[in-house]
């Protein structure tokens, strides 16, 4: 079968520290992926590895391989996301040990259930036992005793990943825009700033405009390559690195997530996420037992990003999680919640609603979620009859050109506006401000009302998530300076949202009084 009918794929491994799964990708691909001195200093993997491995059908599997130790379960996480298949390997001397069964809980919480088993070091112990232990771990998953010493085993593991490939969709052709979820970000002498990832849905192209989430930066693709070859358009399924110009590097970090750019094309919607401190799921935790109580604050991962989030319990599976930093979600996206302390995985679940409103639980918000859960469309609301027509009333005078653009470079300018002695717009900033599209932020300027809002919905999940908010902590949740950062705070301040206590900023009570 020619493979360029194969939809490609994403394979990553698992399995406890020492189980040999940099070996026998090695002994597959003949690609070492510790590329750290550190990690071939101490003889075990510490960051995310990759290698290009080719099917006996022809198909050609992009493979990421995750550490195993106990430490770094967050970066096999972020590994872990994205991939079709696993390769869990298990060591015959060992046989299943606590890393193994960790990283089974982290693929099943993500909704990852097809994959092999790679018995390794059968050339050390009898893999009999082992193979038994995998099978009562990972039950319909194909076991292969192998050696990456003596290579016994390798041919037959290949195939089983070829049949188990087999029965795999990929994701090229998915409905979607662009969506790459960061887990590299590193420059290079003559090209800049270069990115990692896999692909989740889309594809990505040179000379594509880009945008940079949560941070709202923007970018031009300079190039695409999927393993070290530079291809016209990688697709959906594949592990890339886009080269982006116009980004410096101290502006993206893995966790950051790459979508494509609908401003860029007038008239056109891309299907993309965006960025939100709140999520309504559906949740599944590994035992009873371990089902945190209402109002618990965890870890949660979703793509190559993590953060603390405080649980609200909706009823049954469903909780609204209010998230500390934001995340960049689509409604069926997979989550995996660890707990803060000590650092384990308790279970997983799945983004219903990715931007909800604040809510508590209430029975339509309950049937509404598990519409959400079963896939049904929303319920289109009944079209109440028209209200009387109210009295006429003088229309607003419509802004003129000179006044569009101002409103254009506020808008551009988000929680950073220009000072207005710098604009020199003083009749089209009355005009803005009588339109609702401008607010004055302090006596010298004015920011955009839509860019105002969204800061006031960031300081809002700040104060839930953390109690207080610092002039310092904003002016670095916004990536602004410490001029924006205090005009804004005192800004809520004089709406009555916040409350100065000291250097610090609370959430103003009904009946609170200054202090």
């Amino acid at each position: 079968m020619p493979d360029t009918v194969l939809a490609p794929l994403t394979l990553g491994t698992a399995g406890h520290i020492d189980h040999g799964k940099t070996a026998l990708i090695r002994a597959l691909t003949g690609v070492d992926t510790d590329r750290l001195p550190e990690e071939r200093e101490r003889g075990i993997s510490i960051e995310l590895g990759y290698a290009p491995l080719t099917l006996p059908d022809g198909r050609r599997l992009s493979v990421v391989d995750a550490p195993g130790h106990e430490r770094f379960v967050r970066t096999m996480v972020a590994g872990a996301t994205g991939i079709d298949l696993y390769l869990m390997t298990v060591a015959a001397d060992d046989g299943v040990m606590p890393q193994t069964r960790e990283h089974a809980a982290v693929l099943a919480a993500l909704g990852v259930r097809t994959g092999v088993v790679a018995v390794t070091k059968a050339d050390v112990a009898d893999p009999g036992p082992a193979l038994e232990q995998a099978a009562a771990l990972l039950p319909g998953a194909e076991a292969v005793a192998v050696s990456a010493r003596t290579g016994e085993g390798l041919d037959a593991l290949a195939a089983a990943l070829d049949r188990t490939a087999a029965g795999l969709p990929g994701r090229a052709g998915a409905a979607g825009g662009l969506v790459l979820h960061v887990d590299r970000a590193f420059t290079i002498r003559g090209a800049g700033t270069v990115v990692t990832g896999t692909l989740w849905s889309g594809s990505a192209g040179r000379g594509d405009h880009v945008e940079l989430l949560p941070s709202g930066e923007r970018a031009r693709l300079r190039g695409v390559q999927v393993h070290d070859a530079v291809v016209d358009r990688a697709q959906a399924g594949q592990r890339v690195a886009l080269n982006l110009a116009g980004v410096p590097i101290d502006r993206v970090a893995r966790g950051d997530v790459v979508v494509g750019d609908a401003r860029s094309v007038p008239g056109t919607v891309l299907a993309r996420p965006e960025a939100t401190y709140r999520v309504d799921v559906a949740l599944d935790w590994l035992s009873p037992e371990l089902r945190p109580a209402g109002g618990a604050r965890v870890a949660v991962h979703h793509g190559t990003r993590e953060t603390a989030a405080r649980i609200a319990e909706l009823g049954g599976r469903y909780a609204q999680l209010r998230l500390e930093r934001a995340l960049v979600p689509r409604a069926g996206d997979r989550l995996v919640i660890r707990s803060l302390a000590p650092p384990d995985t308790i279970g997983g679940g799945v983004v219903l609603d990715p931007a909800p409103r604040r809510h508590g639980p209430a029975r339509d918000v309950l049937a509404r979620l598990a519409r959400l859960e079963r896939g049904e469309p929303e319920p289109v609301p009944e079209t109440p009859p028209p209200p009387a027509p109210p009295p006429p009333a003088a229309a607003p005078a419509a802004l003129t050109p000179a006044a569009l653009a101002v409103e254009d470079e506020l808008r551009a300018a988000g929680a950073a506006p220009p000072l207005d002695a710098d604009l020199d717009a003083g009749a089209e900033l009355a005009a803005l401000r009588d339109a609702g599209r401008a607010v004055r932020l302090g006596p010298a300027m004015h920011i955009h009302a839509e860019a105002l809002d969204a800061v006031r919905e960031r300081v809002l999940a700040l104060l839930e998530a953390e109690g207080e908010l610092t002039l310092a902590r904003l002016r670095d949740e916004l990536g602004t300076s410490r001029k924006y950062a205090q005009a804004l705070l005192e800004r809520f301040d004089a709406e009555r949202l916040t409350l100065r206590r000291g250097d610090v900023r609370v959430l103003r009570r009904r009946g609170a009084q200054d202090s």
